[in-house]
């Protein structure tokens, strides 16, 4: 019976959704505070509906409810309990309840958006609020009459077919809530913007408010994008047992590519808010940001694609969803385009000022997002309309996105040191030069030490050491660290800078130290391969490991043949005890694959288990392959970084836009 409960809350926040629709454009229309604020009642509901819906789903899996169709497909009674509940949303179905959580979720924290003086005009939140019950609608549909989680199996089996092992991790358990929640987070910007085209309100102030009103939300849904995306390249890393943290695969690319859209559409809203300027470019960035969002939901359900990462769905149902995208973001580009006319700033700016860099950068980020929009698409494209078959991997994009990226992150630290409307770049250099040259030194030292030495990686060195010192140098001009101030005036103008200051400041450095790991693991990574007897070594790089003992284990839900070794410094050493694995799935047939990581400061050993042979010698060998990444943390390390800066800003009260106090409404 509890089962049927959650199939009833999900129908149920499906009218909730629709009444937030149609009692928000009421109140719009009639500037009825009642009818409006029932809109937002209806949204706070919708939301608890859905969460109430997918707590019953958790249940189902922890019980291990085998009646439910979704939990035989992807559980199994001997599933630690960490992956029954993680298996709630490791499934199509589940992870669209999620994607309706967040998304109903986001809706109720825009119903409690202040209004007023303080807050969002009365007529924009809401239509905000109504076309952010539109798009919960919609999904929630979706998911009712073609996705149910809830569907019952007759006969019951006696167990069931158990969820992916891939799947069954730790960072795959926190994945999708993250990534769900930058992915889905988006549609609040795309909410504000059609509510903001809707309006149409062309007064002076309008617009510099509204760039300040969508600033928390594009934040909040980049730094959860940015975590989800550092913990999925994480778990690739380590889990799939390649070697490698990102490899242009599709679904990688159908996430980055709203990341990529929301960092231009931050730092765009930055221009609007202070200057008034760039009004119909961040806009059409809020709407391009969620449509690309829903452009991945798609890729990753329509059974286009062939990836780990994704859902295997058939197409009928990705053709469902591929007309929402096209309802939801054909109706807001053609609003769009019959307001584009209203949407022109009147202030004018010289093209060295700090809006001049941030336009800049808004056109680097967009051409890469761009790149890499057609790289995911073209072969799709190309198979769908003549059925040839491509691929477009690494080398493409590193023609393509690199050197795009490489320009907007040299113009980066210049950025902030320009002033608004007219800046002096001269000046600004001369406040970078510091940086500019440690950053060389830098880089020649470092590249120095390393053999092979290649000029590309030189660069990157460089490149990234320059994003880090030149993060600093900003600071630096903020506290006036080098004019003749004494120890206290420094103390109190340090304690008197906005968190959003120094959550700038850490994104950036953070965007630094992940350019310093990228160009030194890529360029300089050591790969070794070879069978080895148990007592003997192998080595790569300036590591060696020795195979030490495999014995064969039972897991909770595996056998493994798990395998000590003993990892080194050529040159000696402590030794460091690490096990690789290979693991066995009874309940799915599946053979996965542990790695053995060894951290050896910015380093990693890394280590993998391979297939059981005979050696030459007729004793029993283990084929074993052995990376040595340099500087691999600060790949994962330097994002987590970029991510705790986008909370110190979000946690700047100047960008607080939820209100948790009772308040009066008022008709615009």
């Amino acid at each position: 019976m509890i089962v049927e409960l959650g199939a009833f809350a999900l129908c149920l926040a499906l009218a909730l959704s629709g009444l937030q629709v149609v009692a928000s454009v009421a109140g719009r229309l009639r500037s009825s505070p009642v009818l409006a604020g029932a809109g937002e009642g209806a949204g706070l509901a919708a939301f608890l509906t859905v969460g109430l819906a997918f707590g019953v789903l958790i249940y189902a899996f922890v019980v291990s409810d085998f009646s439910v169709s979704n939990v035989a497909l992807n559980s199994h009674t001997d599933k630690p309990m960490l992956y029954k509940v993680a298996g709630a949303w490791g499934s199509h179905e589940g992870s669209l309840v999620l994607w309706c959580l967040v998304l109903t979720g986001f809706g109720a924290l825009l119903a409690r958006a202040r209004t007023g003086e303080a807050g969002l005009p009365f007529g924009l939140k809401a239509v905000a609020v109504a076309v952010q019950g539109g798009l919960g609608a919609l999904f929630l549909a979706f998911v009712l009459f073609t996705s149910n989680p809830f569907v019952r199996l007759s006969p019951v089996p006696v167990e069931g077919a158990s969820l992916n092992p891939l799947l069954q991790d730790p960072a795959l358990a926190l994945h999708p809530p993250l990534l769900y929640g930058g992915y889905v987070g988006l549609s609040v910007c795309f909410s504000l913007a059609v509510a903001a085209l809707i309006e149409g309100r062309p007064g002076a102030g309008f617009w510099p408010a509204w760039g300040r009103w969508i600033r928390p939300w594009a934040l909040a849904s980049w730094a959860l994008l940015t975590a989800g995306i550092t913990l999925g390249s994480f778990w690739a890393y380590y889990e799939l047992g390649w070697g490698g943290w990102w490899f242009w695969d599709p679904v990688e690319n159908a996430s980055f590519m709203p990341w990529l859209a929301a960092a231009a559409l931050l730092h765009s809203a930055v221009v609007t808010e202070r200057r008034g300027a760039l009004i119909g470019w961040t806009v059409f960035l809020a709407l391009v940001a969620f449509s690309l969002s829903m452009l991945g939901a798609f890729l990753v359900r329509s059974g286009v694609l062939t990836s780990v990462h994704a859902f295997a769905v058939d197409p009928e149902r990705g053709l469902m969803l591929l007309g929402i995208l096209g309802l939801t973001a054909g109706a807001a580009f053609t609003l769009f385009a019959l307001r584009a006319g209203q949407l022109t700033g009147k202030t004018l700016f010289a093209p060295i000022s700090r809006e001049g860099a941030l336009v800049v950068n808004n056109l680097f980020l967009s051409v890469a997002a761009a790149t890499v929009l057609v790289g995911t698409l073209y072969p799709l494209v190309l198979e769908a309309a003549g059925g040839a078959t491509i691929s477009v991997g690494p080398p493409y994009f590193a023609v393509t996105f690199t050197p795009l990226m490489a320009m907007a992150l040299i113009i980066l630290p210049m950025g902030p040191l320009l002033a608004w409307k007219r800046g002096d770049l001269i000046g600004a250099l001369q406040r970078l030069a510091w940086a500019a040259g440690l950053s060389l030194v830098f880089a020649l030292v470092v590249w120095g030490l390393f053999q092979p030495r290649q000029a590309l990686t030189g660069a990157g060195l460089a490149l990234g050491a320059w994003l880090v010192l030149g993060a600093l140098a900003e600071l630096a001009e903020r506290i006036r660290l080098f004019g003749k101030r004494t120890p206290g005036e420094l103390g109190r103008r340090t304690r008197a800078l906005p968190l959003a200051a120094w959550g700038m400041t850490a994104a950036h450095a953070g965007l630094g130290l992940f350019v310093l790991g990228a160009v030194v693991e890529t360029g300089l990574k050591v790969e070794a391969a070879r069978p080895l007897e148990v007592g003997q070594t192998i080595a790569a790089g300036p590591y060696q490991a020795t195979l030490r003992s495999v014995e064969i284990i039972e897991g909770p839900n595996y056998l493994a043949e798990s395998a000590t070794l003993e990892v080194e410094a050529l040159g000696g050493g402590r030794p460091e005890t690490v096990r690789a694995e290979k693991r066995f799935f009874p309940a799915g047939g599946q053979t996965t694959t542990e790695v053995g990581l060894s951290f050896h400061g910015l380093d990693d050993v890394y280590l993998v288990l391979g297939e059981r042979r005979l050696s030459d010698s007729g004793e029993r060998a283990w084929t074993v392959r052995m990376n040595w990444n340099p500087w691999a943390r600060l790949i994962f390390l330097g994002p987590v970084l970029m991510a705790l800066g986008g909370l110190l800003s979000l946690l700047d009260r100047r960008l607080r836009t939820v209100d948790t106090t009772r308040r009066k409404r008022s008709p615009a």
